[in-house]
């Protein structure tokens, strides 16, 4: 094992490449007005720009850490964080929407490769006191990315640095991701898993073909028109989704090496938070993206002022986070429909704000709902995972993780496309305050209803008592594993 300086100094690189991940679907979605005006892009090429990444990078992930187990993590890394920087570059350099798509979607697919690295080379490095610690500094990051993204990008956009506007957005990936790459080649050791799973190739193209399937009628179907024909590729999707399923079982019980856990479905508390991350993921994006559209394109805000108004929000989840920490064990999933119910209040209220003030809206009159809803967020994520992992087998925990991840990334890719599809809609060609604040609204609406879907599945988590338990027994086995390690590092004789 590294030594603790070089160990931390491996984590550190290692987190700041997922840094650069987490930022760029944020810093992203501030720029999206400028893109569009600039590549004349389609509205649904806009909804590509954003959910093209999502959608590559959760078909992507699982398969990303296990070829970082069977390869090595620093290998599959360094591909992933060249590739990623590649592709950044490139798509500073699109001349076209559909050119940005694509390279959207390469973005995604290597992030798949890099970021999974992170949490395995922790559990390589890290004893397992050691890791929480970790742990912490990770979801650290993730909270300084929200924050960081929506301020960062509009910066950027307003800066117009050397005339080039958005593409600075991806620029600014190059010479960091190239920093990046010569660190971990230096710095990061390399690991592998002493019994890595197999790659289940087979059931990546088939998720990927279900993904498709259902999301471009979904998003091309308002430039198209609606056709009829839209229906064929929904119906082979879902005989897509049967087969993937079919396969999958039949893959499980061979040798466990399903893209997705399918028997972790039948657990209820499971499958019950795989409902409740995908619907909150969703209804976040489905509300922050047309409301930045709305402040830039209804209201004439600059990117930087509309990335802006989303910092109450990120700062509200911060503080959450530090005081629900202490109350998982003791409150469990009831935590996580309070979230619900108070990002729904959070939103609500900040819309209405909106709706108010009318061309008068500063950022400033949509303070209090945003640190409202932040908090919300914080009640809902934080115990998410631990609740929702209560009832399963801690030995299944890291394909649970990686399910849920996935279906994260899913969640937030669906939230993007339907709330846009609704948005653009109703839109138009009539780019008026009043008709976009009408598009918003009903932005908000499919917000809305995802969260109560998030707040109705919650209630059927585990129980506080299973989450106790759950906790208990995860903390037996690290005392365990750490009793192992100090007896394995002790002086013979």
């Amino acid at each position: 094992m590294a030594t603790a300086p070089r160990r931390g100094l491996a984590i550190g690189i290692l987190l700041f490449a997922s840094f650069m991940d987490l930022l760029d679907v944020t810093i992203v979605q501030v720029a999206l007005p400028s893109i569009g005006a600039d590549l004349e892009a389609s509205d649904a090429q806009l909804e590509w720009i954003v959910s093209g990444y999502m959608l590559a990078f959760a078909v992507a992930l699982i398969t990303g850490g296990r070829l970082g187990d069977l390869f090595g993590r620093r290998r599959i890394f360094l591909l992933g964080i060249a590739g990623f920087t590649v592709s950044s570059a490139a798509a500073a350099a699109a001349w076209s929407g559909d050119v940005l798509v694509v390279t959207r979607v390469a973005q995604g697919l290597f992030a798949a490769l890099m970021v999974p690295q992170l949490l395995a080379s922790v559990q390589a490095l890290f004893t397992p006191r050691e890791r929480a610690p970790m742990y912490g500094l990770i979801g650290g990051v993730a909270g300084l990315a929200a924050v960081a993204g929506p301020v960062l990008g509009g910066w950027l956009v307003d800066a117009d640095l050397w005339g080039l506007g958005w593409r600075t957005v991806f620029l600014v990936n190059v010479p960091v991701g190239i920093v990046i790459f010569a660190l971990a080649a230096r710095f990061v050791p390399e690991t592998r898993s002493p019994k890595p799973m197999r790659l289940d190739l087979v059931g990546v193209v088939l998720l990927s073909a279900v993904v498709l399937a259902f999301m471009v009628p979904l998003v091309e179907g308002q430039t198209l028109g609606w056709p009829a024909w839209l229906w064929v590729p929904v119906g082979a999707g879902a005989v897509l989704l049967v087969v993937f399923v079919a396969v999958e079982r039949r893959r499980m019980s061979r040798d466990g090496s399903a893209l997705l856990p399918m028997p972790l479905f039948a657990d209820r508390g499971f499958s019950a938070g795989i409902v409740t991350q995908a619907a909150f993921q969703g209804s976040l994006n489905a509300f922050t993206l047309p409301f930045i559209i709305y402040l830039q394109a209804g209201l004439g805000f600059d990117a930087l002022a509309a990335g802006l108004t989303l910092l109450a929000f990120s700062l509200g989840a911060l503080v959450g986070t530090g005081a629900v920490i202490p109350l998982v064990a003791h409150v469990g999933k009831h935590l996580v429909t309070a979230g619900s119910v108070i990002l729904v209040s959070g939103v609500l209220w900040a819309f209405a704000v909106t709706a108010q003030a009318g061309a008068a809206f500063t950022g400033w009159a949509a303070a209090w709902p945003m640190l409202l809803a932040g908090f919300g967020l914080a009640l809902l994520v934080i115990p998410l995972v631990d609740v929702a992992l209560a009832t399963v087998p801690v030995a299944d925990a890291g394909a649970a993780s990686g399910a849920f991840s996935t279906f994260q990334q899913l969640g937030a890719a669906s939230g993007v496309a339907v709330s846009t599809t609704v948005f653009f809609a109703i839109v138009g060609d009539d780019w008026s305050r009043e008709q976009v604040l009408t598009a918003l609204q009903a932005s908000v609406w499919v917000s809305v209803a995802g969260f109560a879907i998030a707040a109705l599945a919650s209630l059927l988590l585990p129980s506080r008592r299973q989450v106790q338990a759950h906790l208990d027994e995860a903390r037996r086995l690290a005392e365990l594993d750490a009793e192992a390690d100090a007896a394995e590092a002790a002086p013979v004789g």
